[in-house]
């Protein structure tokens, strides 16, 4: 309660289930997304505290326009999820270039770009809380996973630089790491036997799970917590 939220990528999958729990816990929240219908639709589900704007996140004046928005509607914004990303993995030698440079693009640099927009309004609030969406692909040596991987791996040193530079304003920084999650179209689509038996916990995660935990980011219960990689992946990460 009392949070103005900025949720990226908020049309669908993991976004949408970030964006559903935030107003149940309180939150206004404007959700971006290039997808209009869904987005709009979603909104609409959601009620009067939540609205939806077409976002492309690597463009600075759509940047700006989002959050002249949610400081008419709502406020000045105090929590931002950078959750809008793209994914494709494949053979390292194989990346269509043209595909890797818009990957980096949403990843990476409209993480940065969210990031420098929004600071300044936190600043200028008193503080705020800012959670970037990485990847357990971020933090190992996934097969066929070297151009995702490498922009969840930037998005972890962006989060820990972030933090430090924006800390003595009030403004916390912390990456949030999935393993598999089921429903989300990505790496917890469908986890065969032999992937189960991977993971400590022998199943996927769900989208609830991750959304519950960038609640507590965006809370003033992780008051002071700042810089961390906070992995969600029932234990594969351990070996």
């Amino acid at each position: 309660e009392g949070k103005v939220a900025v949720i990226t990528g908020a049309a669908q999958g993991m976004g949408a289930e970030h964006a559903r729990v935030f107003v149940a816990e309180g939150a206004r929240v404007v959700l971006t997304d290039l997808q209009e219908d869904a987005g709009r639709a979603l909104a609409e589900e959601l009620g009067s505290n939540a609205l939806f704007q077409r976002h492309d996140v690597s463009s600075a004046a759509d940047w700006d326009s989002v959050i002249a928005t949610a400081r008419s509607r709502f406020g000045a914004p105090n929590v931002l999820l950078n959750n809008a990303g793209m994914y494709f993995i494949g053979p390292v030698e194989e990346a269509e270039p043209e595909r890797v440079r818009r990957l980096l693009e949403v990843n990476v640099f409209g993480s940065w770009l969210g990031i420098s927009r929004i600071a300044p309004v936190m600043r200028e609030a008193g503080g705020g809380s800012i959670i970037n969406l990485s990847s357990l692909a971020g933090c190992r040596g996934s097969p066929w996973h070297a151009v995702y991987g490498a922009s969840k791996w930037a998005v972890r040193g962006l989060t820990k630089s972030a933090a430090h530079d924006l800390g003595p304003f009030g403004i916390r920084v912390n990456a949030i790491l999935p393993g598999a999650i089921a429903e989300t179209g990505m790496m917890g689509a469908s986890l065969d036997e032999s992937q189960l038996a991977a993971i400590p916990l022998r199943r996927a995660g769900s989208k609830g799970e991750v959304s519950e935990l960038a609640v507590f980011l965006a809370s003033e219960a992780s008051a002071y917590i700042t810089g961390a990689d906070h992995v969600i992946d029932g234990g594969r990460s351990l070996w």
